[in-house]
This record gives C-alpha cells, structure tokens and sequence, in this order.
C-alpha cells in the first residue's frame, strides 16, 4: 500500500503556465466533482490548525515567559496570523503550489484569479488554500519562542514577512508544490521538513543573531504561569490531529491512520519525557511532560500518515529522548539563549522524524510502503538530502533576512525595554492588571 494522496493531489494542481504569469493569464484548474465528506473534513481540519497558533502557540509561549512579556509574546503570534494571511494571497500561496519550476512556483495564482468553482483534487480550491494557510502562519510563529523577551516587535513583522517569501515558500514547493524533491519522492506527511525544520533552523540562527537573554543560562526566571503553558500544550495536541490527519486532504484511512500515529506519539513522548526528569531531578515536571508530548507530535509529523501504531509509539519515544539531550546541549555547549527550546524541540524533531519514516514505513513494520522505485535504503538517500538542502537554506537565507532586518528597524530592544518588560514597552499593556 502506498500514502501519496497528499503529493497527488497536490501535483494536480501545479498544470498552472510555467514563468511569471499574471493573474489575468492564469488558467483555471481542471474542474472535478465536489466530495462533500472530504470538504467537510478539510474545513474541520483548517480551523484546528489555526486553532494550534491562535490560541494554542500563544498560550504555551506565554505561560514560559516572565510575567511582563506574557502580552508581547501573544501579540506577536496574532500579528503574524494576521500579516502571513495577506502575505499568502499576495504571491506565498502561489509560489509554493503554482508553476512547474523544480526550485520555486510562479505567480500564476496571485490572488486566487481561479474563482470560486475552481477545485484542488475533491475540494475547493479556496479551502486548499486556507488549509495551507494555516500552516504557513504556525511555521513563523513557532520560530518567535527563541527570541522572547528581547526582539523588537517591528523586527518580528519584518523577519516573518521576509521569511514567508524566502524560506517558507520555496521550501513547500519543493517538497509538496511540484518542487524537485517531491519529484525524488520525499516523504513528509505534513511538515517535518516544510514546517519544523525551517522553523527550528531559523530560530536557532536568529537565537544565535540576538544575543543571549541577561543571566542566561543560569539565572533566568522561571515560567511565570505553568498552567497556561498547559493549556496552550493541550490546544496543541487537539489541533495537532487536523495538522497531520488534515494532510491526508481527505476523509479516509490514511487521515484516520495518521490522527492514530499523531496520539500515540505524543502520548510515548510525554511519559518518556516524564520519566527523564523523573530520573534526573527526582520529580517529573509538568512543563517537561507536556513539552515531551509536544516534541513527540513534532517528531511524528513527518511520518504520521506512512507509519503503523507502533511505529508511532517508537518515534514518541525516541523522539522525546532525542529533543531532550539537545535541550541541554543548545544551551550549555552551543551557549545559545534558544529561549523555549524551539530547535530542540521542533527542528529536532522534525528532522529526526524525516529520518525515521525511511525506515518505519516499511510495510514489515507496519508502514504504508514506498514509491515507485524507491526501498528503504533509497528514501533514507533521499530523506538525507532533502533534510540537508533544506536546513541548509533555511540558515543561509535567515541569516540574510536577519542581516537586512538589524541594518533597517533593529533587531534586539533597548536594554530599558527588556527591563520595564516588552508588555508595556512596546504595547503599553499588560497581560494581567493588578
């Protein structure tokens, strides 16, 4: 059995004119029969993705800060929600699922010139859209946990837009646009490489960019509210079922199969994680439980819809280890301030788990199979070079963008910001008033 509903669908619709096409030379997309219960499940599966930023990214994000920069932290992630949503219908959505160019789309659906008849695969196109919006919105948000309580809020808007149109976007075409490692039959189900791995390479480069939080690494604040971090973990793990069963783009065995492995996973990595501080400190937190449960969800994302159960359990709990020996290792050996463990986590594991599909979708373990031509030794070949183009950009490129953004707003606040706290010095609120 093969999983390739997602790349096929996907190829379908990259038939758009090769080159810069404007929108009035755009052709529409071949016309096909609306499947309702797909549509359906596509449209559920849109709102739990961007339920995952807004409010599960934001909360989770908040709850690790100190107290005064609670606000900027939720601030920052609706303003990207808001900027990578018109950002995507001015040219990112095109130039990553229009055109034919092996390196990057065209423009041939800037603004969706299609109208509303116009479907991808069973669905609308428009909702094919929005389901990938939400993806792009999450991806830049992910990368602001690096650099709390000490960017510039105009660097974030600035860094995020760049960073869509440089990084994001070229990125998904490659592996789910029609992109030259889509045609090498790359396996990413749902974002381990066009999602965590730009993510958390970006962030780590930017972490390394700013500079250090004062104190760090030994005397930093605690969370200021653990609980709120949990609930954002808990929207999380909810919303992470339309992230990854939602990339079937259909309501069938392989959304099913995928939601199974996106549970098990988070569930084998929560406890692994719980049981490392468990050892280490004698007393398992509930940060690092839900932490746990969030680098098994990033690990399995790659893999969710190509792997069995157990499968699935396995990558949660290797995953978990893994994601937790570089927490440890950004921080104490690289001594660089990745404030929440964004590269640990997310980059980590979303390498990790591109790397562990080649082997656990072999159907004797339980997986979906291959492509045609490809076995497990040739889709680790291609898994390997994927993963490395693909960090590799992201670094070079955010680099780039982080140069530009220091020479024209700034990068890091002004030392008097970062000790008023970034809630009232940049927004004139507070997430709390006494």
């Amino acid at each position: 059995m093969r999983v390739w509903r997602r790349a096929a669908l996907v190829a379908g619709a990259t038939a758009a004119l090769a080159g810069l096409a404007g929108p009035a030379l755009a052709q529409a997309p071949a016309t096909a029969a609306l499947n309702s219960g797909d549509t359906a499940w596509l449209l559920t599966a849109t709102a739990l993705v961007l339920f995952m930023t807004l409010p599960g990214l934001a909360l989770f994000y908040a709850g690790l800060v100190r107290l005064k920069n609670a606000l900027s932290v939720m601030t920052h992630c609706v303003a990207i929600a808001c900027l990578v949503s018109l950002l995507w219908l001015a040219g990112g959505y095109s130039l990553a699922f229009s055109g034919t160019w092996p390196l990057i789309g065209d423009l041939a659906a800037f603004g969706l010139p299609h109208g509303r008849a116009a479907m991808h695969g069973d669905a609308p196109e428009s909702l094919f859209f929005m389901f990938q919006m939400t993806f792009a919105i999450i991806t830049p948000a992910l990368i602001v946990g690096a650099v709390v309580e000490r960017i510039r809020f105009s660097a974030v808007l600035l860094f995020s837009a760049l960073w869509l149109l440089i990084v994001y976007a070229p990125v998904a075409h490659w592996v789910w646009g029609g992109g030259w490692l889509m045609d090498r039959h790359i396996m990413d189900f749902a974002g381990g490489l066009v999602v965590h791995a730009t993510a958390g390479t970006s962030a780590l480069v930017l972490a390394w960019r700013l500079k250090p939080r004062d104190g760090f690494p030994r005397d930093l604040a605690p969370p200021h509210n653990p609980g709120m971090t949990m609930m954002g973990a808990a929207m999380l793990w909810v919303g992470w079922y339309g992230f990854n069963a939602g990339s079937a783009l259909a309501a069938n065995a392989d959304a099913a199969a995928a939601l199974m492995a996106t549970h098990l996973s988070a569930a084998s990595a929560g406890l692994v994680w719980a049981l490392i501080e468990w050892r280490r400190f004698r007393r398992p937190s509930m940060v690092g439980l839900v932490t746990g449960v969030v680098a098994g969800l990033a690990t399995v994302t790659p893999a969710s819809g190509f792997i069995g159960p157990v499968g699935a359990v396995a990558v949660g709990a290797v995953g978990s280890f893994v994601c937790y020996q570089f927490v440890d290792l950004v921080k104490h050996r690289w001594k660089i301030d990745d404030s929440l463990d964004v590269f640990a986590v997310h980059g980590v594991g979303g390498m990790l788990g591109t790397m562990l599909v080649a082997v656990l979708a072999a159907p004797i373990l339980g997986g979906a199979g291959y492509g045609a031509g490809m076995d497990m030794v040739r889709q680790a070949g291609v898994q390997a070079l994927g993963l490395a183009a693909v960090v590799s950009w992201s670094a070079i490129a955010s680099l780039l963008i982080a140069f530009v953004v220091a020479r024209t707003v700034g990068l890091r606040a002004r030392d008097e910001a970062i000790e008023e706290g970034l809630d009232m010095a940049t927004h004139g609120e507070r997430a709390w008033n006494p």
